[in-house]
């Protein structure tokens, strides 16, 4: 198992801890890193967007006029798509842009992902995260004295903490999210990844199930 300096949050070293091999040990695999980020961008699209069809647009039930000897072309509606206010053709429409991944690659991604902050020294781990009240000037101080302040931070908690995630909330470019909720995406896109002794602890035993 590769070893990491554990720290307080005054930044002063208490020893190591062992990361699990199982999320840490892995070489760059560029290929299924790139897969889980693709998947994980397009199944936050909403598919929502919409056009109108000629057949959606109101007005255009009458005949414009009459079908001979007007000298002009034919027209059956005025909603027509070559006309002013007409309809829209091939436009879009509401769809489903969902990817699935098999869930062995979602986990070897998130393990790829995390071995790659690690060999870029990009991951920090600490004794624990105290926040007694849900002050953002608490955090920001955590934060100063690890070196991580004006720094893209991903906060990494082994279960729900209410005081953490209002702490955070407001500080620029700092998330929180828990072990079991955490994806290759999030890990690529912060500079850094701040991690408590338990969440390691965590995540080992995550790996065993």
């Amino acid at each position: 198992m590769p070893d990491i300096e554990l720290k307080d949050t005054s930044n002063k070293v208490k020893g190591t801890v062992s990361l699990p091999e199982e999320m840490f040990g892995f070489g760059e695999r560029k290929d299924i890193l790139h897969a889980s980020v693709v998947t994980y961008l397009a199944n936050q699209r909403q598919g929502t967007h919409a056009t109108k069809t000629k057949g959606l647009v109101s007005g255009g039930g009458k005949k414009p006029w009459k079908q001979k000897h007007t000298g002009r072309a034919r027209a059956g509606s005025s909603r027509s798509p070559l006309w002013r206010k007409g309809g829209t053709v091939f436009g879009p429409q509401p769809r489903d842009y969902a990817l699935k991944l098999p869930r062995s690659l979602k986990r070897r991604a998130l393990a790829e992902a995390l071995s790659a902050k690690l060999t870029g020294g990009e991951i920090m781990v600490v004794e624990s995260i105290t926040v007694d009240k849900p002050k953002t000037k608490t955090m920001v101080e955590v934060l100063r004295n690890l070196g991580l302040d004006g720094k893209s931070v991903l906060i990494v908690i082994p279960g729900k903490d209410h005081n953490i995630l209002l702490a955070s909330r407001n500080i620029p470019r700092v998330d929180v999210e828990r072990v079991t909720n955490l994806n290759s995406y999030q890990i690529l896109t912060h500079d850094r990844i701040l991690m408590t002794r338990d969440a390691v602890s965590t995540m080992t035993e995550v790996c065993k199930q």
